[in-house]
């Protein structure tokens, strides 16, 4: 298997385009949200974080499968 650059390159302009897509649509209402956020505690950051990978798993699961 070889590793392929155009494909990663692709899928990290995704993430960056996933990422700031709340910053753009939002701007008013991230900072409330972001405070919101740093005053969880770390176990509901995590789980937050380990639910975000299990769905982006899936939807690359998925999304292979169907090609």
């Amino acid at each position: 298997m070889q590793f392929d650059l155009a494909f990663f390159l692709c899928a990290l302009g995704l993430a960056f385009i996933l990422e700031g897509i709340p910053y753009f649509v939002w701007a008013e209402k991230m900072p409330r949200f972001l405070e919101l956020l740093s005053k969880q505690p770390p176990s509901n950051l995590r789980r937050m974080g380990f639910t975000a990978i299990i769905l982006g798993v899936l939807v690359i699961f998925l999304g292979r499968s169907l090609i």
